[in-house]
């Protein structure tokens, strides 16, 4: 047992036994670090451990509490467990049909892979754009080509250097979104033919580019609080020498697992020792809930393996399209690629945020937009407590705005998005995550959306809906 998880189970022992009392907030970082002789990192992974278990709360620029609803809420579900082959793709089909369904702006957004546009500062956005456009140098736009706007570029690179990671403007390629820089960075590193690892459940896109590029997809068990099991990974490396791995270290799509600091030390050292990439996609980075923002897996790159994926669209400028890629070893080739495909990015998009993170203001909107998704995060998880039959599971995440929810085996996912949407609400069973189209009784629901009546109304007919297939499943035949 690592130090971090002893320290968090003395805390919650604590917490059990009513030392420490609903409401009660904890030692600070510094206060903890001194009374128990371990590193900063050691005290802040224990509280997000405590955290992801439901046993206390962050309250922003505060420090954190002991959390009154952490009886009520269900169990976090287990790790999974694939059967450990690769798998040929033939997924796509089903994931359009599905997706299709959540483009109607009268259907309730569950399921959703977006936060909502009205949470995001886009009349500034507006703003900056015209700034950008009326004092733009024409000839100026052919330097947006591949690898991207300088000013952007250097942007981005200063986001890297907050977080503390050494990324050089000149390694990072602007991308149309950070779908496209991980389809990039994927054709950079394999061949048709070859392995990839994936969590299990891991993000439909992912799979969905597997699939177009005639790649397998070899899941590996993946815990929803701490991310993918490293012995198991190992194991399917030496078996199935894959080629690279595509991983959501931090709030991954669906669970919203975060990999703990040390773990993703030890997943880089793993995968170069083996020589394999690392395609970090870390859309949901800056959406913490903690009081700093864990480092990516990129932090801890020495080899340049880690090609690691970001964008704007999930924490400030949906629409806009603009992502990047720190590729390191492969920088020099996913340029390429970008411009033997699409060429660049939009200028004006680029122009346009390269303008609003400098002008500042970005870390206030998202310390905002942070608090906001908690806010809403907690009222889903109570909602799904109240309405949900006995037997359901349910991730705490420490950021992103998704939840993952696992139902009794009797429910069908498949045919409870069929009924959601026929009464007007969208989600994303389980099987789309999924190569082998496992997680046949889970949804993905979002809480990016403002809470509202619609979307209370939408979580207890989901349920209902869950309780009468459990009653149904229990009729005698």
């Amino acid at each position: 047992m690592s130090l971090y998880e002893k320290l968090a189970n003395e805390i919650a022992k604590s917490i059990r036994d009513g030392v420490l009392r609903v409401g009660d907030k904890l030692p600070s970082v510094r206060d903890a670090c001194a009374s128990r002789g371990v590193s900063p990192s050691t005290v802040f992974q224990a509280y997000y451990l405590l955290e992801a278990r439901g046993l206390i709360r962050a309250r922003p620029r505060s420090g954190y509490y002991v959390n009154s609803r952490s009886e009520s809420l269900p169990p976090e579900p287990e790790t999974s467990c694939p059967d450990g082959e690769s798998t040929d793709l033939a997924i796509s089909e089903r994931i359009f049909d599905i997706l299709d369904s959540v483009r109607n702006r009268d259907v309730t957004p569950l399921g959703s892979a977006f936060p909502s546009p009205l949470l995001f500062p886009l009349p500034r956005l507006a703003q900056a754009m015209s700034a950008h456009l009326k004092h733009q140098d024409p000839l100026a736009t052919m330097e947006d080509l591949s690898p991207g706007n300088p000013g952007l570029r250097r942007q981005i690179a200063l986001r890297y250097l907050i977080a503390g990671i050494n990324v050089p403007a000149s390694d990072i390629v602007v991308t149309n979104g950070a779908l496209e820089a991980l389809n990039l960075c994927l054709q950079a590193v394999a061949q048709p033919g070859d392995t990839v690892i994936v969590e299990a459940p891991t993000f439909y896109g992912a799979l969905q580019a597997l699939e177009r590029q005639g790649l397998k997809a070899l899941e590996v068990p993946t815990h929803p609080r701490t991310g993918v099991d490293l012995g198991a990974m190992e194991a399917a490396i030496k078996r199935h020498a894959p080629k690279a791995c595509w991983l959501m270290t931090q709030f991954q799509n669906p669970l919203g697992s975060l990999m703990p600091e040390e773990k993703k030390r030890q997943l880089v050292d793993l995968l170069a020792r083996h020589g394999i990439a690392l395609i970090e996609d870390d859309v949901y980075g800056e959406l913490y809930f903690g009081a700093v923002r864990p480092v990516p897996a990129k932090a801890f790159d020495q080899q340049g393996l880690v090609l690691h994926c970001s964008s704007f669209s999930k924490c400030l400028a949906p629409g806009y399209r603009i992502g990047w890629a720190a590729a390191g070893r492969y920088t020099q080739r996913v340029q390429r690629l970008k411009l033997s495909s699409t060429l660049s990015a939009s200028s004006p998009a680029q122009g346009a945020i390269a303008e609003y993170l400098e002008q500042g203001g970005y870390d206030r909107h998202l310390r905002r937009l942070r608090e906001t998704l908690q806010a809403q995060q907690d009222l889903m998880a109570n909602a799904i407590a109240r309405a949900f039959p006995a037997g359901t599971r349910v991730t705490r995440p420490q950021g992103g705005f998704f939840l993952w929810i696992e139902m009794p085996a009797a429910v069908d996912a498949l045919a409870l998005h069929k009924q959601a949407l026929a009464r007007g609400i969208s989600v994303a069973p389980g099987p789309i995550f999924s190569a082998s189209g496992q997680f046949g009784n889970a949804l993905r629901l979002n809480y990016g959306h403002p809470w509202d009546a619609a979307q209370a109304d939408a979580i207890r007919a989901l349920g209902e809906m869950a309780r009468a297939a459990c009653s149904q499943a229990a009729q005698p035949r």
